[in-house]
């Protein structure tokens, strides 16, 4: 599975950014996706995941109720759409895809610039 993610950019405090991460591969349906983040200075983090089915999303505390998680797995991508973003959330976001789990990721996309401006 190759991915490629999309859509980062810089965007004032309170904007909004769709990050998309386009999969090739006909297994995509078969993967979770997940969203992470690296700050500079800082270690990795986990953004948001969702099921293989679309079922079930997750999302860690800092950005539950502004960002949300989506899968179509007819055009094997998947969004993660931002509001109101905040400086802190200035950082470099990749997806990541795993095989029926959210908790473990075989495959990283190359990762798309999202900075805030305050």
């Amino acid at each position: 599975v190759q991915l490629q993610a999309s859509g980062g950019g810089l965007v004032q405090a309170g904007g909004s950014l769709r990050l998309s991460c386009a999969a090739s591969g006909r297994t995509f349906s078969s993967y979770a996706m997940g969203w992470f983040r690296q700050a500079p200075g800082k270690e990795r983090e986990f953004v948001a995941a969702i099921s293989w089915s679309g079922g079930s999303t997750y999302y860690a505390d800092s950005v539950k109720g502004r960002f949300t998680i989506s899968r179509d797995n007819a055009k094997n991508t998947v969004y993660l759409q931002m509001n109101s973003l905040k400086p802190e959330d200035t950082a470099v976001y990749y997806c990541a895809a795993g095989w029926r789990t959210w908790k473990q990721y075989n495959y990283w996309g190359q990762g798309t610039q999202v900075t805030v401006s305050s």
